[in-house]
């Protein structure tokens, strides 16, 4: 059982346990002995997000990979998919990035990319853990010119950038376009208005001023509401929120009104089948993705392979059955032919790249499906028991879905983080699908409630 490693890397509150400086410090020190594989020198790109924390963690980590006879590469803050980008660009042997994500400015976190720019496998973090807990490790101490050192990178911005550009056909450009961009005042800050200019927008600007604690504060892809509104007062064609680490996008449309996730996903998934840029002719979402965007993609020959919730989790099943676009409600998109992890920006740009193509609005574009009505129920539970081995319960998810006869779903699951047990149905009356998970839930309350 791992214990300092979740779906996303090490997190917590910074400066209290686990997210320590002395912990950073034996995190640098075991990854930089798994990833010294080859003859040489050695390097580890480390970037991170604007949070105030991570100076302190920064150096920490530093330090630890120098003690380890391993070189660092610093390139301040960077958006979470360019660390991956540089890892692989600066043939670095593994990157790190220092960041909570959507998470407040008051907690942080690490995680790992491998030398191709992927997450780590469990089995690769389950070691790192190992060594920390370990005194394995402990004598190896490289003196003199055999102890790292630490390098400044300050071309990472424009890297990132011709990287970013590259991911459009050479002749587009966003020339006549209005963009309102909210940074979350996050590790996009720079680069995100840079690459939108450099390609002709004129683009708006927000959450672009970080202090080190307003990091997704009343802002960016967790808070969308500012964007809506300067979406409307500026009389812009679009909206990009990026949230605090960039690999993410939520958009709000022309007419203010907020995208989700399975409505850009149906526009994309369509426009790549359309292209013969599809591979398998299918599109990889979560148990979360709604039922209509499974109905829309259907009707034009694509597969929805659905996965359990979380970008890492869509990454495996891509990676193992050979898909190239996958995403979930959140905003997370993953496109393999251009990344190897979400990359907020590149799927800005793919959306941009389709409002051009077709000379269509967003409003427009976002009717590629009509979501079915949904209902969610969190129950609060005393345990996370198997839910197959209640006999009621297991009995009342099957009569469930037979009584949304082929034209909805049932989904139950236990929250990951809280003592609650999800219930998300779907149907196409409103009426019919509340009853429905209404019943479920009594039943669980009845008997783990």
């Amino acid at each position: 059982m791992r214990k300092l490693f979740g779906t996303d890397g090490i997190r917590g509150t910074a400066n209290l346990d686990p997210m320590t400086s002395e912990m950073a410090m034996k995190l640098g020190r075991a990854a930089a002995h798994i990833f010294m594989r080859r003859a040489g020198r050695h390097q580890i790109v480390i970037g991170k997000d604007t949070r105030i924390s991570g100076y302190m963690l920064e150096s920490a980590l530093t330090s630890g990979i120098c003690s380890m006879g391993v070189d660092v590469l610093l390139v301040g803050p960077m958006p979470t998919p360019a660390i991956a980008f540089l890892t692989r660009s600066l043939r670095a042997d593994a990157g790190v990035v220092i960041s909570a994500s959507h998470n407040p400015y008051q907690d942080n976190g690490i995680k790992f990319f491998s030398n191709d720019g992927f997450k780590l496998p469990d089995e690769v973090e389950a070691r790192i853990e190992e060594l920390i807990v370990s005194d394995e490790i402990s004598h190896l101490r490289p003196t003199a010119d055999l102890v790292g050192k630490a390098y400044r990178i300050d071309d990472a911005d424009g890297r990132y950038i011709e990287f970013t550009k590259r991911s459009l056909p050479r002749d587009l450009d966003f020339q006549g376009m209005k963009l309102v961009v909210d940074c979350a005042n996050g590790a996009a800050y720079k680069v995100a208005p840079m690459v939108l200019r450099e390609l002709g927008a004129k683009v708006e600007i927000i959450g672009n001023q970080p202090d080190g604690m307003n990091i997704n504060a009343g802002c960016g892809a967790v808070h969308p509401g500012q964007l809506q509104e300067a979406v409307l007062r500026h009389r812009a064609d679009i909206g990009i929120a990026l949230d605090g680490d960039a690999d993410r996008a939520i958009f709000v449309c022309e007419q203010g009104t907020i995208i989700d996730g399975d409505h850009v996903m149906a526009a994309l998934g369509l426009d790549l089948h359309k292209q013969g840029l599809l591979a398998r002719q299918t599109v990889v979402g979560t148990v979360m993705s709604n039922f209509g965007l499974e109905l829309s993609l259907s009707k034009a020959g694509i597969k929805l392979v659905r996965t359990p919730v979380g970008d890492r989790y869509l990454l495996e099943r891509m990676q193992a059955e050979g898909y190239n676009f996958g995403g979930e409600q959140s905003g997370h998109f993953i496109f393999l032919d251009h990344n190897t992890t979400g990359d907020g920006l590149i799927s800005a740009l793919q959306v941009l790249s389709l409002m051009k193509r077709t000379a269509q609005p967003l409003s427009e574009l976002a009717k590629a499906m009509s979501a079915v009505p949904q209902i969610l129920l969190n129950v609060k539970v005393r345990q996370k028991t198997d839910l197959e081995s209640i006999p009621d319960i297991a009995r009342a998810m099957r009569e469930s879905e037979q009584r949304l006869n082929g034209c909805g779903r049932v989904v139950v699951r236990y929250s990951g983080t809280e003592p609650l047990l999800r219930i998300m149905v779907e149907g196409e009356k409103d009426s019919v699908i509340n009853d429905v998970a209404e019943g479920l839930a009594r039943i669980v309350r009845a008997h783990i409630g």
